[in-house]
């Protein structure tokens, strides 16, 4: 038999929360033996590589490579539309080209690939060289079940058939187990243009393909959190969460550096008394939403830690106000650009999380028993607060003013109802306990993973082999 080590080339979609899970993922095949070439976009890489900490632990197994999405240095990726389709014409040939420079080295040839759920495209690729493949989903299942089911939608009439535009308001209901969605918070609908939303849905539409094509087909997900969509979808292997936490080390692939400093400003706060407030690394409010929000944390009169991008708002008075803000508020009050969130909301002094719902944060929030307060943004992020407000029954949401802004008034009113009510803890810490077994040692997830390595380490995968 061949000595050869499996390669497994890791491609994820060039965005924060994609990257995050599937670094996770890599670790845990790194901790196995097994070799790891992780492909970024170019711009990708070098904001990954430029936080990237020694203590990561990676080790000479992992290397970090790159390839270009299309676009121009200075061009805008935040520019969704434009980079989509940057990115399905210009990266097959690019990918496809470093895979073959790769396999010129015998000892060294790519057994496998694994590819975002949203880089579908990659698994065709892969599968023509001949390659072994796998694809990851690092959104909920529900978001992907609505995805797959995108013919059906076309078929029945909800939807356009070429830019998946909802065509009535008809609220859409996948299985009789699962909860409906709003036809306008599906997950490649919910966005501010025509030509985004028809990009993003041509991105998604290769999903069916790939969920077909796949050999494996892994998600960030538990069957505890979401049993119905598993259902639906048994192919579908659930690996999650693939949190840093689960193996008390620090989290890797972040786009910015993070502020270690606020967990010792956490350390003097009473236990279960601050919250945290983070939107991810999209959210954009304008100058008056974000000043409601300050005012409304003022208001709460409780400790609060706030994650602020820099670009959160692109006015250019935040710092100004944010001034003036901070010397009213005090020590009670904590702002930082970028946090090392996983041990954030690991910390005993977290009481909520007032959050977007992005899957990774939902997870975070999720298996440290802590109740949310949900202000999502765009794609899944609705259908994910769909689940922690009435599936779970964990989180309250908020509703807007007539003039579309969620006020000061609203802000404190929700953070008193959900601290001043113990049952949204309870089922959090219930949900946790759930959640937190499944990837310990003989649960469903932690035997997914583990049987997901063996498949990588079969014999008929190496090129080598005898």
């Amino acid at each position: 038999m061949s000595t050869t080590k499996p390669h497994v080339l890791i491609m994820p979609y060039p965005a924060q929360g994609h990257v995050i899970p599937i670094m996770e993922l890599a670790h845990y095949l790194v901790k196995e033996g097994v070799k790891v070439t992780f492909i970024n976009t170019e711009v990708t890489h070098k904001l990954v590589t430029s936080n990237w900490l020694n203590e990561d632990g990676f080790g000479d197994l992992m290397q970090m490579v790159s390839i270009p999405d299309g676009l121009e240095p200075w061009e805008d990726r935040s520019d969704l539309c434009k980079l989509t389709l940057s990115m399905l014409q210009t990266m097959p040939s690019k990918l496809e080209q470093l895979i073959q420079t790769i396999n010129k080295e015998e000892s060294n040839k790519i057994t496998c690939v694994i590819a975002d759920g949203c880089m579908g495209w990659a698994v065709g690729v892969v599968k023509k060289m001949g390659i072994r493949n796998a694809a990851f989903w690092s959104a909920s299942v529900a978001t992907l079940a609505s995805t797959l089911c995108i013919q059906k939608l076309i078929d029945d009439g909800i939807i356009n058939e070429n830019v998946g535009i909802p065509l009535n308001g008809q609220m859409i209901q996948i299985s009789e187990t699962m909860p409906p969605i709003k036809p306008e918070n599906l997950v490649w609908a919910g966005f501010n243009d025509v030509a985004t939303v028809e990009a993003i849905f041509k991105l998604l539409v290769d999903t069916k393909d790939t969920y077909r094509m796949t050999e494996r087909f892994i998600c960030n997900s538990t069957t505890e959190l979401e049993p119905s969509a598993f259902n639906l979808y048994p192919q579908l292997l659930p690996i999650g969460p693939l949190l840093a936490s689960n193996r008390l080390a620090y989290q890797a692939g972040h786009f910015w550096q993070e502020d270690p400093s606020c967990l010792a400003w956490l350390d003097q706060k009473p236990e279960r008394s601050v919250i945290y407030i983070a939107f991810g690394s999209f959210t954009i409010f304008n100058q008056t939403q974000f000043e409601e929000l300050a005012h409304g944390l003022e208001l709460s009169n409780k400790p609060f830690l706030w994650v602020v991008r820099l670009d959160l708002t692109k006015e250019s008075t935040i710092t100004a106000f944010l001034d003036g803000f901070m010397d009213r508020v005090g020590s009670r009050g904590r702002i930082v650009s970028w946090a090392p969130q996983q041990k954030v909301l690991a910390h005993p002094s977290i009481t909520c999380f007032i959050s977007h719902c992005g899957w990774n944060s939902t997870l975070e929030g999720v298996t440290n028993g802590l109740p949310f307060l949900c202000w999502p943004y765009f794609a899944d992020q609705f259908y994910n607060e769909t689940y922690i407000c009435d599936i779970w029954k964990i989180g309250l949401g908020f509703k807007k003013d007539k003039n579309g802004i969620v006020n000061r008034g609203e802000i404190k009113e929700k953070v008193e109802q959900l601290l001043g009510d113990k049952t949204f803890r309870d089922m959090a810490l219930d949900i946790k306990k759930k959640v937190t077994s499944t990837v310990q040692e003989g649960g469903r997830s932690h035997q997914n993973l583990s049987s997901f390595i063996e498949w990588i380490y079969e014999e008929d995968i190496f090129q080598g082999s005898t």
